[in-house]
């Protein structure tokens, strides 16, 4: 029996475990990228004791807080250029492009291993690179250990056939996974795309279909290593990098689905989720009065070749805003040189840095109760920096029909589409990264002051008597539990600060209730914590005294992000459970310490209304280890380096 592409990468890498999904294994990890919204996993790092990572490549990327309207985050800038410089990572500067495209273009290769503290790693599997996006401590842990421990996923293959048609693209495809799956439908799964419709798709297409495969819940998404991968390679004057990578032609995988490339239409992602997909015609005609084209899903040389072309000799409506974000600087420099920067301008259009931009709430926040047109990869409410605006989720092409037109529109209601083929050379210059220092003694770590220290946790103790601070429902985001934005981002490396902003989008009071109830229990219901790998999601509720989530299931990132920092995430053993909760209510879970290890469930007494429920637990024997000694940091330190 043959095996697929994902377990060969694995097995090849395996140094602890078996390969039996659920069970937890250790791989061996080639490749690091952090990026600016790190700097307390930087601090954890420093906390360790090592001399530098033990990944042959760790790349530090500068592209999340990039607007400058005080200090802090040039200060975050400054203390990552000199954390980079003495622990051998490559800094990418500010301006230099975002992490995902900058790391396909220059530094992702077939075969290798990489983890990212970002959900949207996985951009790296159009490369044929098994890319898995982690909470900050979690990559930093991994990166100085060389290892990372998961549990063994599921593959799912999904086998393209046919080719597209004209106006659908790479991105309609992966909105289409979305609406079969769901945002819950790739939890512990690697999604495998093969098939003869992926030999038509080029590697910046693969990227976005990778890309967003975050957003099913997936641990990782990868395509093969083929013709097409190589010619990318050579274009970038990497081909050394190239291999061939497939599965078997007798793979086998645990699930499997099939999509006919043809059949697909142009698709859009309604508000409030990537999910919520239709085809762009049954919302033809809604005034549009924003329209942002970029971000790590859709910024590419493709694609905004193929805009330019579409924009060429137009002007944007009177009612649209129109913003455009390439991804790298050498895109911006590619589009520059060949005109089509020009004709965007022209146009109309806005020319942002190339940064994630709006896509993590860094400006270009809509008008009140306005509809917002976004090649982007998340809609959820609130993360565009208005809480009333409607986002709408689609492919450039669509994106850019919209700017002309004023309202959603058909992108094939414009006539025949440009023919934009990969360049058989890109414009190669990394004067942008810079190399650590060859001295690491001599650099001297530059720390602001609104850089405060990381809060640890305490050993968990064997009873835990608190209130439900608050209940949620299915489907909540680490946005919903600390959103993102201007303001906020700004105090990323400040959790005392940064925490005072928990849960305001629910529940304005959920802070001052905390601090005045002395810490507490979080209720939540399916899929608690999915999008963003944001650890600050986690560090806020340790630092504001959350000892425990009682949730009916949760997104992968953040349920590894609360056991690193000591928080248990526990499981309804009956989701009927959840329904008999309310604010308020005392609960007590006793003899922790004793049951954890036994991997047994713990019972939960409702002191308010008398009953008892009970609580299970997915835990490894590893994972309680560190809820026990509070904490993946003071886990390390005890165990040794």
């Amino acid at each position: 029996m043959g095996q697929n592409l994902t377990c060969k990468i694995i097995k090849e890498h395996l140094v602890e475990g078996e390969m039996i999904p659920g069970q937890e294994i250790a791989i061996a990890i080639d490749q690091t990228m952090t990026h600016d919204l790190q700097v307390l996993g930087w601090q954890q790092f420093e906390a360790m004791g090592l001399p530098g990572g033990r990944t042959e490549l760790w790349v530090n990327y500068t592209d999340h807080n990039m607007l400058q309207t005080d200090f802090r985050n040039a200060d975050d800038h400054r203390y990552l250029q000199s954390v980079s410089a003495k622990y051998g990572a490559l800094f990418s500067r500010a301006g230099n492009g975002i992490c995902h495209q900058v790391h396909l273009e220059r530094f992702a290769a077939p075969g290798k291993t990489m983890v990212g503290t970002d959900s949207h790693t996985p951009t790296a599997g159009g490369m044929g690179s098994l890319a898995i996006g982690l909470g900050g401590l979690d990559a930093i842990a991994a990166s100085g250990g060389g290892r990372l421990y998961l549990a063994m996923p599921k593959v799912m293959g999904v086998k393209l056939n046919g080719r597209l048609a004209p106006w659908v693209t790479a991105k309609d495809i992966i909105l289409e996974v979305l609406r079969r799956l769901t945002v819950k439908g790739g939890v512990g799964k690697i999604v495998e795309y093969y098939g003869p419709g992926a030999e038509t798709l080029s590697v910046t297409q693969r990227g976005t279909i990778c890309n967003m495969g975050a957003e099913l819940g997936a641990t990782t998404s990868i395509f093969p290593s083929d013709h097409r991968t190589k010619a990318f390679l050579e274009a970038q004057e990497r081909g050394e990098s190239w291999k061939p990578m497939a599965a078997d032609t007798d793979a086998t995988y645990d699930e499997h689905m099939e999509i006919d490339l043809g059949t697909l239409e142009p698709l859009v992602a309604k508000p409030h989720s990537p999910d919520n997909v239709v085809r762009v015609k049954e919302v033809e005609g809604i005034p549009v009065n924003q329209v942002c084209i970029g971000s790590c899903t859709n910024s590419s040389y493709e694609d905004l070749m193929s805009v330019a072309a579409i924009l060429k000799g137009k002007t944007v409506h009177p009612n649209v805003s129109l913003t455009i974000t390439p991804g790298t600087k050498q895109v911006f420099t590619m589009i520059a040189q060949n005109g089509a920067l020009a004709d965007l301008i022209a146009a109309g259009a806005r020319l942002l840095e190339a940064s994630c931009g709006p896509c993590c709430g860094q400006g270009q926040a809509p008008a009140t109760g306005s509809v917002s047109v976004r090649s982007f990869n998340r809609n959820f409410p609130g993360r565009s920096g208005t809480p009333d605006a409607q986002v709408y989720l689609a492919s450039p092409e669509t994106c850019a029909a919209a700017a002309l037109s004023g309202v959603i529109t058909d992108p094939r209601t414009l006539g025949d589409p440009a023919i934009i083929d990969p360049p058989d050379h890109y414009v190669v210059d990394d004067n942008m990264i810079m190399a650590p220092a060859r001295d690491a003694q001599s650099v001297e770590i530059i720390c602001g002051p609104n850089i405060k220290p990381v809060p640890v946790a305490q050993p968990v103790p064997d009873t835990l008597r608190y209130r439900v601070l608050i209940k949620v429902g299915d489907n909540i985001t680490t946005d919903h539990i600390l959103p993102s934005g201007t303001q906020i981002l700004a105090l990323r490396s400040n959790v005392p600060a940064i925490s005072e902003y928990m849960f305001t989008a629910v529940d304005p009071a959920f802070v001052k209730r905390t601090k005045e109830w002395g810490g507490g229990f979080v209720v939540g219901g399916l899929n608690y914590g999915q999008g963003s790998s944001r650890d600050h999601a986690a560090m806020a509720p340790l630092y504001l005294g959350v000892k425990a989530i009682l949730a009916k299931s949760y997104a992968r990132i953040h349920y590894t992000n609360l056991i690193n920092l000591g928080i248990m995430p526990l499981t309804f053993a009956d989701p009927g459970a959840w329904e008999t909760l309310e604010l308020g209510d005392e609960l007590e879970i006793s003899n922790i310490r004793t049951v954890l290890p036994t991997g047994e469930g713990l019972a939960v007494k409702n002191l308010t209304k008398n009953k008892t429920f009970q609580l299970t637990h997915g835990f490894t024997k590893r994972q309680v280890e560190i809820i026990l000694a509070g904490g993946l940091l003071n886990y390390i330190n005890r165990i040794g380096k």
